[in-house]
């Protein structure tokens, strides 16, 4: 045996794919598993719109972690596409886990999600997460609910936001993935582009600022990234609405909406790139890009018929 074959019968690495109703967690667990900020989290539901891959190391296991969008009955196209790629990305993977909010228990959605499963023959483990919110009788008995359903392997129980329970679950998703070697140098943590993950920022920052129904309608790309030779960073990015009438709501008065959703999300680009932002945001009308194929594979979405 090769110094090469012992090495790679001495590590582990693999898939490991979160799935789960809209807002029951997934993208802070996934920030909290990687030890740093992959996904965008937001109140709101639908934030995450495409598959996120965050890479962590725990021991001699790199795990690869994909957080897929929420599943729920989609009634739009985009929301169809989100679905989608949810279910796409639970089919090849090394370990599913399911994750529910225990404080809401079982929903309609997770009910739905139980039934994909069964249907489809798949067993995932069962993560209750926001376990701080929930008293111990009502969480064991939510517990055994679940797993009467018998399409969970194992049961954790976390809280995503304080981290309780995670390193716990880390250690264990080391061990259940395959014997391999490594796929990704040791210090990349993400398998997107910064460009994208600049936008995904600006994208959280929309989402925090406006109300309900605007932030489903819109897009962020980074049009232009410019290395200066001081080491500071020229970005460009264009605010895609589906509206004319999007637009000023998202200038606000003056700009000063838009100036404060620059100001945030430069601030956290500078703190995530560790040098100088100079952050240049425009908005556009771009009509009926919800039904436009090229945007969705921008995003990573397969175009739904």
């Amino acid at each position: 045996m090769t110094d090469t074959d012992q090495a790679q019968t001495d590590t582990r690495c693999g898939y490991v794919t979160l799935i789960g109703a809209p807002n029951a967690g997934k993208s802070t667990l996934l920030n909290q598993l990687v030890g740093a900020k992959i996904a965008i989290v937001s109140p709101k539901v639908q934030t995450t719109r495409a598959r996120v891959t965050a890479i962590a190391i725990e021991g001699n296991a790199q795990i690869i972690f994909v957080d897929t969008p929420g599943i729920f009955m989609p009634s739009r196209r985009l929301e169809k596409a989100m679905v989608n790629a949810a279910w796409d990305g639970a089919k090849d993977t090394d370990v599913l886990a399911l994750l529910i909010d225990a404080n809401k228990g079982i929903t309609k959605d997770v009910y739905r999600i139980m039934e994909g499963l069964e249907k489809s023959g798949k067993r995932a483990h069962l993560i209750l997460n926001k376990i701080d919110l929930i008293k111990r009788d009502r969480l064991l008995g939510l517990a055994k609910e679940l797993t009467d359903r018998n399409v969970f392997n194992e049961v954790f129980m976390v809280s995503a936001l304080s981290g309780d329970g995670v390193d716990h679950l880390r250690s264990h998703f080391a061990k259940e993935v395959p014997a391999g070697p490594w796929l990704y140098p040791e210090d990349q943590l993400a398998l997107a582009p910064m460009r994208y993950l600049a936008a995904e920022i600006t994208r959280e920052k929309l989402f925090m600022r406006m109300n309900q129904e605007l932030p489903y309608s819109l897009t962020v790309e980074t049009e232009k990234w410019e290395d200066r030779k001081d080491g500071s960073v020229k970005i460009d990015q264009v605010i895609y609405v589906s509206r004319a009438n999007h637009k000023p709501m998202i200038l606000g008065k003056g700009g000063q909406t838009i100036k404060k959703i620059g100001a945030m999300a430069r601030e956290e680009l500078e703190e995530t790139l560790g040098q100088r932002v100079h952050l240049f945001l425009f908005v556009k009308v771009r009509e009926k890009w919800l039904d436009d194929p090229e945007r969705y594979q921008e995003m990573g979405l397969d175009f739904p018929k």
